[in-house]
């Protein structure tokens, strides 16, 4: 049963890392969105479509960056087994 236990805390561990990279990820994107010119894209940058459209960019980009390094993690952790 012991072994059972470890394989739930390593999966719930790896849930955990995977939603505190998905959600860093997209704070980041949205920190470099907030560098855009959106004046020259939207006549009132401020309003709630303009706003929309950044959160669904951010989300979007956010999602396939975090991708990106989870995948990179895995293929890392699949490294170990090779080497030892």
């Amino acid at each position: 049963m012991a072994k059972m236990s470890e394989i739930w805390n390593t999966t719930g561990m790896t849930g955990l890392f995977s939603i505190v990279v998905e959600l860093l990820s997209i704070f980041f994107v949205w920190m470099l969105l907030q560098e855009v010119k959106w004046e020259t894209f939207f006549q009132y940058p401020r309003r709630p479509k303009a706003r929309m459209l950044q959160v669904v960019l951010a989300v979007g980009i956010g999602h396939l960056f975090a991708g990106f390094i989870l995948q990179y993690w895995g293929y890392s952790v699949m490294l170990r087994g090779f080497v030892e």
